[in-house]
């Protein structure tokens, strides 16, 4: 008998639609943008919705969840808002209890939300991992319709293609990749939000431009003045132009789910993951970014790739958006006295996959993957920051 018999194989091709739409006051009477996504798909049988709301919105938008319901009603021939919005723990550290997404779970159950209904979130990044991974896994996949309301996620996160939970102490380490039926992108939510919100968004568009657009990088040198007192016009061109290059990337590198070990979007992220864990998730995540790019431009120096006169070009930008680039848990060691940053480089390394694979750049707008990193010179890149903190501070 043979002990190997024929293999079928067969390539399976996925066609995916990514839509990002822009608009202001989602739920004034006459905008009908979510209605129109929101088309049944069966005549005479109304679309079912269910809406979460980042509770945080509360505090600069009290009157959000009774607009929602008003949007609803006004359309119910068309629209079903099985139930009043719920509200969503907003916040890295939501991501921590499992407890959420079993709560999500029991919502969609009770109400008999089926592949056909609609999942809304609104809120910002952690907001939308959160409900995304829940809608993503009950019924192996709901429709889901993301309105990010920060700049962070407006401008990045909110318009990719993933999902997670955090677990075993690990950033995004329970999650898929599920395609959103639409992503809303309302200007008008970040109106209210705090500076340091405001700000967030600003360092994922550096990052982009940095590896992927020098005219980008440009433009946000022009307007970084505007861009560092909130100037909404200079907001929303940065924001339209940094969710339009990462949608492109995602749409147009061959792996939109990450199939390879590559993260060419990730630029800065292998410390701005590990400082998040190492600040139990107190520093956000814009602010780790920052951090991270300094980092890792540094170690960029460190092998020739960029020119100190560049690197110092964009620490110059990053910090006049209104960041930091030092902070002291980037010389955190364990009982060994081994640094718990460097550690991170190996988780990194675990999250790819196994072969480690890290974006650098080797000029403004020109993305370059390492696929090792010396860790003494990494040490030489934090001292030298910390040094240099310590040097502003004094002055």
């Amino acid at each position: 008998m043979p002990s190997r018999f024929a293999t079928i194989n067969r390539n399976i091709r996925l066609d995916f639609t990514h839509r990002v739409f822009f608009t202001r006051d989602s739920f004034s009477p006459t905008n009908e943008t979510l209605a129109d996504i929101l088309q049944p798909k069966r005549k005479g049988q109304p679309t079912k919705a269910i809406v979460y709301l980042d509770e945080g919105l509360l505090d600069c938008m009290p009157n959000l969840p009774q607009q929602i319901e008003s949007y609803f009603r006004s359309r119910e021939d068309r629209l079903d808002l099985v139930c009043a919005p719920k509200f969503s723990p907003g916040g890295e550290p939501a991501k921590n209890n499992f407890h959420y997404i079993e709560e999500i779970w029991n919502d969609l159950n009770e109400h008999a939300m089926c592949r056909h209904s609609y999942v809304i979130v609104i809120g910002g990044g952690a907001a939308l991992d959160m409900v995304g991974f829940a809608a993503a896994t009950a019924h192996r996949g709901l429709r889901l319709i993301r309105y990010p309301t920060t700049t962070l996620s407006q401008g990045d996160g909110g318009v990719g293609v993933k999902n997670g939970v955090n677990y075993f102490g690990k950033k995004n380490w329970v999650g898929t990749f599920a395609v959103p039926d639409a992503v809303v992108n309302d200007f008008s939510f970040l109106r209210g939000l705090p500076s340091n919100q405001k700000r967030a968004g600003f360092i994922e568009a550096v990052k982009v431009a940095l590896i992927r657009d020098r005219s980008f990088f440009e433009q946000i040198e022009e307007r970084v003045d505007e861009l560092a007192t909130f100037e909404m016009d200079a907001m929303e061109q940065v924001i339209r132009k940094s969710a339009a290059l990462h949608l492109d990337h995602i749409a147009t590198s061959g792996d939109p789910f990450e199939k390879g070990s590559a993260r060419p979007l990730d630029f800065g992220h292998w410390v701005a993951h590990k400082l998040e864990q190492l600040s139990d998730f107190k520093i956000g995540h814009g602010d780790a970014v920052a951090i991270g790019l300094a980092v890792d431009l540094l170690y960029a120096v460190r092998i020739g790739l960029v020119k100190e006169t560049t690197y110092k070009r964009i620490i110059k930008l990053i910090e006049k958006l209104g960041f930091s680039t030092y902070h002291h848990l980037l010389h955190e060691v364990d009982n060994k006295d081994q640094s718990l940053i460097v550690k991170g480089l190996d988780e990194f390394r675990e999250h790819l996959g196994g072969e480690l694979t890290v974006t650098l750049i080797q000029g403004i707008g020109e993305g370059v993957e390492v696929h090792a990193m010396d860790k003494m010179h990494i040490k030489s890149a934090l001292d030298e920051l910390r040094e240099r903190h310590l040097a502003l501070s004094s002055k």
